[in-house]
């Protein structure tokens, strides 16, 4: 994770996967779950030959089966497929191993400004790009999976105050609220201006709804407190809304633009996606696919970042599972771009929040939108000429005091030369 190049798992020969064993699913709802996150937690300290070990004992049955019968395109699919598994799940470990080094990461992060993380190519410098003073990266994701909660552990790992207050108010009882309603702005760290997170309406089952609220905030820009209103929102609901709405102090916030996008899921939810036909788990992972192919999400050729949720109450297993499912759903490298974030405050989370975060900002600098230099050609031209104005208007104002002063001289009778003509008389 964190756009690490990642090392697959050494195994012996005695305990290298045979790819003659099946490749079976895993239950969402065992009697036992197998826990192996914490095992590694506990076990990494007796060094990697442990902690691979451990790894084959969870995903040695992983190893896909091959048909005799097989295509050459179907079984260098297979091994994909299955080295993608291995990916995902050392960097499980890896984090670990790099967990001692979290304050280090962390600071760079701290240290980071607009602009900071240009590159410059093309011939371009930083001069040459629309830095914006505060970065804006964009929360979004279906009801439930967690932005709020998201938001508190973000500043949770920057705050030096461990006991401060939750930033965020957090949903408890999804069928009883309405949720985000509003865009909320925070800066991380707190009085930081660096860059920020905004929390947003969640996505809901109308696509259109979801396509114009994407396109809202992707064209015109967030402000803090905007209330969202989808169209499809029943009445019953606008009468909620009006009334939390007491005053409309968000028009006096600034706009920001969108500088990078975050898409959260629920990871229970999407594997009972993975694992029912229903309706319920269809619609859920259409709705997740079409918001996330929106191509406004997308700046240039960077897709949103992803962030699954909850996997503290899923196997390391079926975690695997979800991450690799996304990125095949997704088309984006689950070891790379796909960031597990589970309930959790131990050293191993906070590192991948970071990842995640510094990820984030570095393909924002990377996508900062260019100076419009017809408009700086044009603004350019038109200081030259008001220059050009104003030099010939002090010239022709000169040009006529010499004249006023010409033509009084024309009409000066010189007193003292002409003074004998009243004396002799």
């Amino acid at each position: 994770m964190g756009g690490e190049t990642i090392t697959p798992p050494t195994f012996t020969s005695e305990d290298e996967p045979s790819v003659d064993q099946d490749f079976p699913l895993p239950s969402l709802f065992s009697q036992n779950p197998t826990l192996v996150r914490d095992d590694l937690g506990m076990k990494v300290e007796h060094g990697k030959e442990e902690v691979d070990r451990l790894l084959y004992e969870e995903f040695g049955q992983l190893a896909p089966q091959f048909s005799s019968s097989a295509s050459l395109e179907f079984e260098a699919d297979d091994k994909r497929r299955h080295n993608v598994y291995k990916e995902v799940l050392h960097s499980y470990y890896q984090l670990q191993v790099r967990s001692t080094s979290l304050n280090e990461v962390k600071s760079k992060v701290l240290s980071y400004v607009p602009g900071a993380w240009i590159e410059n190519v093309g011939g371009m410098k930083s001069a040459d790009y629309d830095v914006p003073k505060t970065t804006a990266l964009l929360l979004i994701g279906p009801k439930g999976c967690g932005k709020s909660s998201l938001v508190n552990k973000i500043s949770r790992v920057f705050e030096d105050d461990k006991f401060a207050p939750e930033r965020a108010q957090v949903s408890f009882n999804l069928s009883a609220g309405d949720g985000t309603c509003y865009l909320q702005e925070y800066m991380i760290p707190r009085g930081s201006a660096s860059f920020c997170l905004y929390d947003s309406r969640s996505l809901c089952n109308d696509t259109s709804d979801n396509i114009n609220m994407i396109k809202c905030w992707m064209t015109k820009g967030v402000r803090h407190e905007e209330l969202v209103v989808r169209k499809s929102d029943q009445s019953s609901l606008r009468r909620r809304m009006k009334c939390k709405t007491r005053e409309r102090s968000w028009k006096s916030c600034e706009t920001r633009m969108v500088n990078f996008v975050i898409f959260v899921v629920d990871g229970i939810t999407v594997l009972k996606s993975m694992e029912g036909d229903g309706p319920d788990e269809t619609q859920y992972m259409e709705m997740i696919t079409r918001a996330f192919m929106c191509p406004y999400l997308s700046f240039k050729d960077d897709k949103p970042a992803v962030v699954i949720t909850h996997g503290d109450l899923l196997s390391l297993a079926d975690r695997v599972r979800v991450r690799v499912h996304l990125g095949e759903l997704l088309g984006i490298p689950p070891a790379k771009q796909i960031f597990d974030i589970p309930d959790s405050h131990d050293p191993a989370t906070e590192l991948t929040i970071v990842d995640m975060l510094r990820y984030s900002l570095e393909h924002a600098d990377r996508n900062l939108p260019r100076k419009n230099w017809v408009y700086k050609v044009f603004l350019s031209a038109c200081t030259y000429l008001l220059a050009m104005l104003g030099i010939a208007i002090v010239a022709a104002y000169v040009k006529h005091l010499k004249m006023r002063h010409a033509h009084k001289s024309e009409f000066h009778i010189d007193w003292h030369a002409i003074r004998h003509m009243w004396l002799e008389d």
